[in-house]
């Protein structure tokens, strides 16, 4: 009998996380579901179905991720097939202004968790030469927006450990991609309200997390000799 291949996806409560998550379950694979809120991962795994599983965890606390890496082990039989990296946070504010707890959390999630769950899990995958790690960047990785000090940085440095992490594991099996996205209609753009701030996208043109889902479905079903490096997507 074939093993079902593994995934494990953070940020996976809700917008891009849980699309990637339902669009990996419906494909047959075994899901592994992280966030921070365990009640809202639970409806998040009854959302996507199959074979899903919902682990949650605080990226933050290295206890909670010595935990989270041991329950994955047990599920999954050793390290994930793949890992998608999902989870943000972002908070708008000229730098002059921005709250510097604001500033630490994003680097914190957007860069510093995707860094604790490679180097967790990639031992693992460099050993049995295989596996994939996909971060989920932005725009704001490769482009400068004003108001978005604390988000920027960490995607940009977030953009920057892939280019290390892609270098680092060629010729290993194991594949590297980042997926940026132009702005994605999700939750995240309530507090913003968008509609209503002049320079700013309309909820109705971004894109939707679906879209998203399908360019990592895309990358990570190429050929095992094929990496995608990088894929960038924008509303047409």
């Amino acid at each position: 009998m074939t093993r079902s291949r593994t995934a494990l996806v953070t940020g996976a409560s809700r917008g891009i996380g849980l699309a990637v998550a339902k669009a990996l379950a419906s494909g047959g694979w075994r899901v592994g579901l992280v966030a921070r809120g365990a009640e809202a991962l639970d409806d998040a795994a009854r959302v996507v179905g199959g074979d899903a599983s919902s682990m949650a965890c605080d990226l933050s606390d290295e206890r909670a991720l010595r935990s989270l890496v041991d329950r994955a082990g047990e599920s999954f039989g050793g390290a994930p097939d793949v890992l998608v990296n999902s989870a943000g946070v972002f908070a708008l504010a000229p730098a002059h202004l921005a709250d510097a707890a604001d500033f630490e959390r994003a680097l914190e999630v957007n860069l510093v968790g995707p860094f604790r769950l490679v180097r967790a899990f990639l031992p693992a995958m460099r050993e049995r030469r295989s596996g994939h790690v996909v971060s989920i960047g932005s725009v704001a990785d490769h482009v400068a927006l004003p108001g978005n000090s604390g988000y920027a940085a960490s995607k940009f440095g977030l953009r920057g450990f892939h280019e290390v992490l892609r270098t680092e594991l060629a010729g290993t099996g194991v594949r590297a991609t980042l997926v940026s996205p132009g702005p994605v209609d999700t939750g995240m753009w309530d507090a913003v309200n968008p509609d209503e701030r002049a320079g700013f996208t309309p909820r109705s043109e971004m894109l939707q997390a679906d879209a998203v889902a399908a360019a990592v479905l895309y990358a990570i079903e190429q050929p095992r000799d094929v990496n995608v490096d990088e894929v960038r997507l924008s509303r047409t």
